[in-house]
């Protein structure tokens, strides 16, 4: 292996990692913080919010929510088409390869449709990150780009450090190459989650960029740090534990979230209007989903499911478009 990225094995590092691990185990084993499909779709959400805020989009976290629901909202077209394009790319990661520059060129593709000229590619041109008038940093010469940039996959997929470490320096590394004309910050984050998603499957559902967007000085700070000295340390030790804050905040989260729904499971029809809940994000996810997988989304029986979508369509909340078995679900609210 001909490139290594310079970082060095702190002791903060290892707890990181240790009470990381200890906070997985909890999630993935412990039943009553087993992630649901409500979950999944409120934390997808949260994760794009937070990324785009961090690149001066204006939507609100409520709009957000609204223009992924089909809703009208007032903002730029701008704004809106980054919402929309981020959906479609993390949504389009589970097929991704961590390790493929195809694949991140395809990634950026759809991040960045509509948005700029030259979404997919690598820049052509040579660029700087400035501070008023004052060059904090100057990004790889473009003719080097590709170069670097499959010296740098190379490097992530045959080191034998963490995962939780190289994903870290893999997301440094590739925030101080610049390798695209715009949208540098956005996929870098998303690709960091891509190669935590491929260690350990939770990571698909846990809101990182979140974290990232509450911590955004500090993120900016230790990326300065590390560009000075040309050294990721500083940035891994602050991105190991924004990760382990996030899974500290996901296991409250899911520990309060269990505790209601046992509370509120004494409530006539509350565990039903709960199911019907999930099955219309369900739908709103996928609107091609088919009764069998709604039944193993949901762990209920194919009548127990009928009747959950005939009480749906008769308030108004769904309708099934075409036929059975080649039709579609449609959200109506």
């Amino acid at each position: 292996m001909s490139y290594i990225p310079p970082f060095n094995n702190t002791s903060k590092m290892i707890r990181l990692v240790a009470e990381i691990a200890e906070s997985i185990t909890q999630v993935e084993f412990s039943e009553s913080l087993s992630p649901n499909p409500l979950l999944r779709r409120e934390n997808r959400i949260k994760t794009i919010h937070s990324s785009l805020v961090i690149e001066a989009n204006a939507l609100t976290l409520d709009q957000v929510t609204a223009v992924l629901n089909g809703k009208h909202v007032l903002a730029p077209p701008k704004d809106i088409r980054e919402v929309q394009n981020a959906y479609e790319a993390y949504d389009a990661l589970q097929d991704m390869n961590p390790y493929s520059v195809d694949d991140l060129l395809k990634a950026h593709g759809i991040m960045m449709a509509g948005l700029v000229q030259d979404a997919g590619k690598f820049r052509s041109g040579n660029v700087g990150v400035f501070d008023g008038d004052t060059l904090i940093h100057a990004g790889t010469p473009a003719r080097y780009v590709p170069e670097v940039i499959h010296d740098l996959f190379t490097w992530i997929r045959d080191a034998e450090d963490h995962p939780l470490i190289k994903s870290s320096v893999f997301h440094f590394e590739f925030e101080y190459i610049h390798p695209f004309s715009d949208g540098n910050g956005r996929t870098g984050r998303m690709w960091h989650s891509l190669l935590l998603r491929r260690w350990r499957p939770i990571f698909s559902w846990l809101p990182v960029e979140t974290l990232v967007h509450r911590n955004q000085q500090a993120y900016y700070d230790a990326l300065g740090d590390s560009e000075k000295t040309g050294d990721s340390t500083p940035f891994i030790e602050l991105m190991l534990k924004i990760i382990d804050d996030t899974l500290k905040d996901v296991i409250d989260q899911q520990r309060r979230a269990s505790k209601d729904g046992t509370n509120n499971g004494t409530k006539s029809g509350t565990n039903e209007m709960t199911a019907s809940d999930i099955l219309l994000e369900l739908i709103r996810m996928n609107p091609q989903i088919s009764v069998q997988e709604m039944c193993e989304q949901t762990e209920k029986s194919r009548r127990q499911v009928q009747r959950l979508l005939d009480s749906l369509k008769q308030a108004g909340k769904i309708e099934r478009i075409g036929s059975p078995r080649n039709g579609y679900w449609k959200a109506l609210s």
